[in-house]
């Protein structure tokens, strides 16, 4: 029976291949770079943009959220 050092988000850690993980890795890379040689540099650009705008979004609602959290933390109870 095979040690349980793998971790939870990582179950087939045991099962695959230091090489294989790394050739995976390497095919991914490659895939991403080939796709993106198709698409336009706009799109790049306008997705950027937006990823931005979305992590400005969360950033925001987390403000949110903490300033309530203290609002309601200074109110006696």
């Amino acid at each position: 029976m095979p040690e349980q050092t793998a971790r939870p988000n990582k179950p087939f850690e045991n099962w695959i291949s230091d090489e294989a993980r790394e050739h995976y890795r390497t095919a991914r890379k490659e895939m991403r770079e080939g796709i993106k040689s198709l698409l336009p540099p706009e799109y790049r650009e306008h997705h950027d943009k937006a990823r931005k705008e979305m992590l400005l979004a969360w950033r925001s609602m987390i403000d949110d959220a903490l300033s309530d959290m203290e609002k309601h933390s200074k109110k006696p109870r």
